[in-house]
């Protein structure tokens, strides 16, 4: 009984107001249009960027939501004009797209597509400005385009990357956000050499995620800088060799690394969204080939200052979105990396719950327990 071309009734955890808890609704989920695909999400996970728009406290409200970004789920069926997807394909759903045409997309050098990059505003399908979530006749707003909180979803057929079908969906969900930004943050940005000493700030999933790229790339010492101690342990997992808690000094944090290094760290990373740290993580690298990169998101009225004597003594500040991987051409690529074990995903998941108690997924982020929570579908 195929159900190509009709509305699913599903379950969904839909967002009410801000801050409330997901309230599991019976929704209908419309058919995919032109270039779009419907998904049977499988497995889901909470990332920090799904708590932060559910507070709702840095940015404008739109509720009902369905949240949800960090899954792996089977195509369902496919919209007018899709032909590198067909039903029964196993996907990663993905907050930013690759729409292979534009200027970002034809561009060896970057990953921004145009008409698919994320945009946290936007609660309808582009093609015609429609939710294709409703309760009861009334809209439900989709989120970052994936919306994964839900037993079925539509998504843009450019934000959906389709992956190898040996792959376990319940671990290589986390590739569709925070893992896959901190390792290409690492492999494709900052680019340590084997033997290089890496400085990663922010011991979260993505700091640990770029822990893993650094251990990937042979890196010999990888400090961990993270206010919190009671990450340390942990992080030896991933290969942190060496921490630093900023609160245990009384000098600037970069002052520390450059101390224990010999002038500054080849790379570092940045993962937390603080300024200051972002000042460290660019002034504790070394002259002469020391790089830093961005991945954390600042507030938005947020400024650094630093020295230009800094960057003119030739150390490098880059930037980096999506650890720089086109989701359609490059995330094939990182599951591979999975599968044929260089990369280790079981370690990010700490936590598990059935769809049902989707809610303990947001109490374990809040309290600060944890990595990733996998949230089973159909439970």
């Amino acid at each position: 009984m195929s159900t190509a071309g009709q509305v699913i009734r599903c379950k969904a955890a839909v967002a009410w107001e801000a801050g409330k808890p997901l309230v599991i609704e019976e929704v209908d989920v419309a058919p995919p249009q032109k270039d779009e695909v419907r998904l049977k999400i499988l497995y889901t996970s909470l990332c920090h960027t799904d708590l932060y728009f559910w507070e709702a406290k840095g940015q404008t409200p739109l509720f009902p939501r369905i949240f949800g970004h960090e899954a792996g789920g089977i195509v369902e069926s496919v919209g007018e004009g899709v032909t590198d997807l067909q039903p029964g394909d196993h996907v990663l759903p993905v907050f930013t797209g690759e729409c292979q045409q534009c200027r970002h997309c034809k561009s060896p050098e970057s990953n921004m597509c145009d008409l698919l990059r994320i945009n946290t505003d936007r609660g309808v399908m582009i093609s015609d400005g429609q939710s294709r979530f409703s309760k009861d006749g009334k809209p439900i707003y989709h989120f970052v385009g994936t919306s994964t909180f839900s037993e079925y979803t539509v998504c843009h057929s450019g934000c959906v990357s389709k992956i190898d079908p040996q792959a376990p969906l319940d671990k290589v969900c986390v590739l569709s956000c925070g893992i896959s930004t901190g390792l290409g943050a690492t492999l494709n940005v900052a680019k340590p050499t084997k033997g290089s000493t890496v400085a990663i700030f922010g011991l979260g999933a993505v700091g640990l995620a770029a822990a893993e790229g650094a251990r990937i790339a042979g890196a010999s010492r990888i400090i961990g800088i993270d206010l919190n101690a009671a990450r340390f342990e942990n992080a030896k997992k991933f290969g942190v060799t060496e921490f630093v808690n900023p609160k245990d000094h009384d000098k600037p944090v970069q002052e520390v690394i450059a101390a224990m290094t010999d002038g500054g760290v080849d790379r570092s990373v940045e993962c937390t969204g603080n300024v200051n740290a972002m000042i460290s993580a660019f002034e504790c690298v070394h002259d002469g080939w020391g790089v830093a990169v961005l991945v954390g998101v600042p507030n938005k009225d947020d400024t650094f200052k630093t020295h230009p004597m800094n960057l003119l003594n030739e150390r490098t500040l880059k930037g980096t979105f999506f650890g720089n991987y086109k989701p359609k051409s490059d995330l094939p690529s990182v599951v591979a990396k999975y599968m044929n074990k260089e990369l280790e995903l079981e370690k990010f998941i700490t936590h598990q719950v059935p769809f049902s108690e989707i809610n303990k997924a947001f109490d374990y982020m809040l309290k600060g327990e944890g990595l990733r929570c996998m949230i089973t579908m159909g439970h």
